[in-house]
């Protein structure tokens, strides 16, 4: 999409900003000689920013800044790049200029804290940490990260009670039951485990980030020798036994050793939630993700939130860098986000291979064979996606959750029974979906526009889809499929409204405005049924579009009407 004529010109005026900003903080005697060259730099640093490419950022900014060391908002606008580009020196060097200088903003106080406990400089961690008033008290980031890096910051300057920033900021009127099991973590890597296993007992477990943390404290735990401990913990999880979708499940079952170790954990599970937020900005989480990397970056939490960070960011590049194998295989979980960065970009047969591999590392896991399953089915690799939909039915119980899950996956087999167009061997599978969830509007649509489409059993098939589309009319897909059958049974005047709905719905699925340039056609709107196609045609594959060119042609004829 073309930039707004607005957007631009705002950020042209702020470039001849920084230019003129640039021509005065030059010296006088160097300006004739250095103009050019650091004006030239800082368009390639505004280009380079923009395209997404920090690293490239990064350098021309370093060439400005030793032209003009002191130009407004160069520091800034350097550790920013740094951070995305994870370049932790210059981060560095850029963040002590901001700080000294006396612009304590946030970034760079997290970097400076991040760089100190690398070094395990304790004192000046807390220095860093202690050195940004927030008067208002309304610094709700700050309030996220400081009681936990001043509890591990206190682990690694011995000093005693390190939990108690913890516990202090889980108390009060609204208890933080994963602040309190982070305290317990503490005490583990401290030395106590017995009084850690004590504090998870007493603790609550509400929500996913507290049994998230409940899990590296079952781990810690088992690795200090409570395994007892450890046991009654997990059993406590509702995550671990409801199997639920959640890639950090899967990484969260290494013990946290050491305080950078432990502010990793925690500035992972932060990053992790703020790009769950919808509609959220990515450089928060990106932020906290790269502080994460930096203190441990052998820990998998924090290298699944930089991950997700970065393509969040528009990194994809970098992303898939941390996804490489190296000299240290990776868990299920992230090879299984590696095939899926590979079937985007179009390897759809190298991350198929990749994809059964990871579902098939260690004990079968649900969501990695569901996500095995719709990679496979991406790839129209029909044998690999039965293997998968095989091993996830092989998980399935008699719970009302599982019995969702096998209506949903009958109606998978079944599709791929009809892409091979074996209708015979499809049709009892639909069967058995909507036996199984006979009020289920998405099985009643697909049961009955399979058969509608190939001219089966059609007064059922319609009888379907109309109930479907009454449980939901504003499906833009189960008002084509309403449509259409209208369409296929001669009830031109329905069908026309209904498939004009379904295209405003969703203007892009060439499915639905092929249709409805066919109903256009058959209604006797000749002109707009010809627009349509056109409109159809753009959007098309190329079955669709040589049928679409027929038609444009010949008009619409029993062999070039849609399936």
């Amino acid at each position: 999409m073309a930039e707004a004529p607005i957007t631009r010109t705002c950020k042209s005026a702020r470039f001849l900003l920084a230019v003129g900003l640039l021509a005065a903080a030059l010296p006088a005697q160097a300006a004739r000689v250095d103009a050019g060259s650091a004006i030239s730099e800082l368009a390639r640093a505004r280009l380079a920013e923009e395209a997404g490419d920090p690293t490239a950022a990064l350098s021309a900014l370093t060439a400005v800044a030793s032209e003009a060391p002191n130009l407004p908002g160069l520091r800034g606008r350097m550790l920013e790049q740094a951070i995305q580009a994870g370049d932790l020196v210059a981060a560095r060097a850029a963040a002590v200029q901001l700080w000294n200088a006396g612009d304590r903003r946030f970034d760079a106080q997290l970097v400076l804290v991040v760089d100190a406990m690398r070094r395990s400089d304790w004192k000046a961690a807390r220095a860093y940490l202690g050195g940004r008033s927030d008067k208002s008290g309304g610094d709700a980031i700050a309030r996220l990260i400081q009681p936990a890096f001043n509890s591990w910051i206190d682990v690694g300057a011995r000093e005693k009670s390190p939990e108690r920033h913890l516990l202090a900021a889980a108390g009060g009127a609204r208890p933080e039951p994963a602040l309190a099991l982070e305290a317990a973590l503490v005490q583990v890597v401290a030395k106590r485990s017995g009084e850690a296993a004590a504090q998870a007992e007493k603790t609550v477990l509400t929500d996913r980030t507290s049994q998230l943390v409940a899990l590296r404290l079952a781990a810690a735990l088992e690795a200090a020798g409570e395994s007892d401990a450890a046991k009654a913990l997990r059993g406590r999880i509702a995550l671990v036994a409801g199997g639920r979708e959640d890639p950090l499940l899967l990484l969260s079952g290494q013990p946290v050793t050491t305080p950078r170790g432990g502010m990793a954990h925690w500035l992972g599970l932060l990053a992790d939630g703020l790009a769950r937020t919808p509609n959220g900005s990515s450089k928060l989480p990106l932020l906290f993700a790269r502080a994460a990397y930096w203190l441990d970056g052998n820990d998998w939490t924090a290298r699944s939130a930089l991950v997700e960070g970065l393509e969040r960011n528009g990194q994809r590049g970098d992303a898939l860098a941390l996804l490489t194998t190296g000299n240290r295989p990776l868990p299920a979980a992230l090879q299984m986000r590696r095939a899926e960065f590979m079937a985007d970009s179009g390897d759809l047969v190298g991350a198929t291979k990749l994809a059964a591999v990871a579902a098939r590392d260690g004990t079968p896991v649900r969501s990695l064979l569901i996500r095995y399953a719709d990679i496979a089915r991406r790839s129209g690799d029909r044998a690999a996606a039965e293997q998968a939909y095989s091993g996830i039915e092989a998980t399935l119980g008699d719970d009302v959750s599982d019995k969702m899950l096998r209506g949903t996956l009958l109606i998978a087999r079944a599709e791929l029974l009809l892409q091979a167009n074996d209708w015979d061997a499809a049709k009892p599978l639909m069967e058995q979906a909507v036996a199984l969830r006979p009020t289920d509007p998405a099985i009643l649509n697909f049961a009955g526009y399979s058969a509608i489409e190939r001219r089966k059993d059609v007064d059922k098939a319609l009888a379907r889809i109309e109930t479907a589309w009454t449980a939901e009319p504003q499906s833009a897909s189960i008002t084509d499929s309403l449509g259409w059958a209208y369409f296929l049974t001669g009830r031109m005047n329905e069908a026309v409204p209904l498939l004009e709905r379904a295209q405003l719905g969703d203007p892009t699925n060439a499915v639905i405005v092929e249709h409805l340039g066919d109903a256009y056609w058959q209604a006797g709107r000749r002109f707009q049924a010809r627009y349509t196609w056109r409109a159809a045609a753009l959007v098309a594959d190329a079955e669709m579009a040589a049928r679409i060119e027929a038609k444009l042609r010949d008009g619409l004829t029993q062999a070039t009407t849609a399936p």
